[in-house]
């Protein structure tokens, strides 16, 4: 064996692993050549005209446009290479091993019914690519609809290219699709959130932007409590509890409902926003490292380019607007369905005739809310004075 050949990881822990494999392979004399392939564009391929890492998204985008052509995006030449791999170790004949022999608990992946691998991946992108791009930009808030690709799993685990569904994107966006241009834009994101990964690794564990540790957050039992509510969707607020039950039952969260349940834990809880990403990493079968932290930096306010900090997403005017006649919450949550739309995003303000009719109790069959949106938002930007003018 002369070398061995891996896509990069640009994880921290990948980082340090990927180190001292370099470090073993060479004490033996074997090369270890690492390439790109979860990206688009590495990590130091797009940078500001002072080669300085982009903090903002916007003018990463735009210098990302500005620097992709056809080349970046076209398939690598691997097949004429196969030959020169080296054969299986014949300890290694039993193939690969299966998910217990590496210590993976069963779950209830197989009654998901997840089309796998890169089959599985071409038939969602072809479902997608077929029409619903053309509309992604009108149905992708909309949690009732069918309207994201569903293709982040397969992102996640390589078994679709990035480059591939980028040059999809850009050829659809150039011929006048709007909703491939804002697909592609989504896609630029992930790239923004790997090389903020990578340049800025202590994200993994702080804010981005250090001020916003000095933030007290909510502790203690009552915390623990709000925090159980949340997880298991208790909280009286019926969006954030379909959401939190969709991801609980499936492994997937439509990315709108990403948004609000994040806002949500961290602005009306008051709780910190790493014991969210956790219970995320726990719980998507879709987890990214990089996306999912800059996600919740970005709903805490404490990320880069993140929304402001006195932006709080309201969970009934969020609920009223992208789940209006409440088909998404009436899937989850079959004890609301027979309240009438108008009152199932604020079950505590129906009519009680509404409530008798519907055979609901408050505090039995579904919860009171467990904060008050109103005093939660008072709470919260008193909280985060503590940033207050912070750059």
């Amino acid at each position: 064996m002369q070398a061995v050949y891996a896509n990069t990881d640009y994880e921290p822990a990948a980082v340090a692993r990927d180190a001292q494999v370099r470090g073993a392979l060479a004490q033996t004399g074997i090369a270890f050549h690492p390439a790109k392939d979860q990206v688009v564009f590495d990590t130091d391929e797009v940078l500001t005209a002072a080669g300085t890492p982009y903090g903002v998204f916007t003018p990463y985008k735009n210098a990302w446009l500005k620097k992709l052509e056809p080349f970046y995006l076209q398939a690598y030449p691997v097949g004429r290479h196969a030959g020169a791999l080296a054969p299986r170790p014949a300890g290694e004949a039993a193939g690969v091993p299966t998910l217990a022999a590496i210590g993976f608990e069963p779950t209830n992946l197989a009654a998901l019914k997840l089309a796998p691998g890169t089959a599985g991946g071409r038939a969602l992108l072809e479902d997608f690519s077929d029409e619903r791009i053309d509309r992604y930009d009108q149905t992708r808030d909309f949690p009732a609809v069918k309207g994201p690709s569903y293709l982040s799993v397969h992102l996640r685990f390589g078994t679709l290219s990035i480059r591939e569904l980028a040059r999809l994107a850009w050829d659809r966006a150039r011929a006048g699709s709007r909703g491939a241009e804002v697909w592609l834009s989504e896609l630029i994101w992930r790239d923004f959130y790997h090389q903020v990964l990578h340049h800025h690794p202590q994200v993994v564990e702080r804010s981005f932007k250090p001020e916003y540790d000095k933030i007290k957050w909510e502790h203690g039992k009552h915390a623990d409590a709000l925090f159980a509510a949340w997880c298991e969707g208790r909280t009286g607020y019926p969006l954030v509890d379909a959401a939190m039950l969709q991801i609980n039952q499936t492994g997937y969260m439509h990315n709108r409902l990403r948004m609000v349940v994040a806002s949500f834990l961290c602005k009306d809880l008051g709780l910190d926003w790493r014991r969210g990403e956790r219970y995320f990493a726990e719980k998507l079968n879709d987890y990214d490292l990089a996306a999912n932290n800059g996600g919740w930096q970005w709903a805490s306010s404490s990320g880069c380019d993140a929304q402001p900090y006195f932006r709080i997403f309201n969970p009934v005017s969020q609920s009223q607007k992208f789940d209006a006649q409440g088909k998404f919450i009436r899937r989850y949550l079959p004890q609301l369905a027979a309240l009438p739309d108008a009152a199932l995003h604020a079950p505590w303000d129906a009519k009680p005739l509404d409530l008798v009719a519907a055979g609901l109790v408050l505090g039995r069959d579904y919860p009171e809310p467990i904060v008050r949106h109103e005093l939660a938002r008072e709470r919260t930007l008193a909280r985060y004075a503590v940033v207050k003018g912070a750059r």
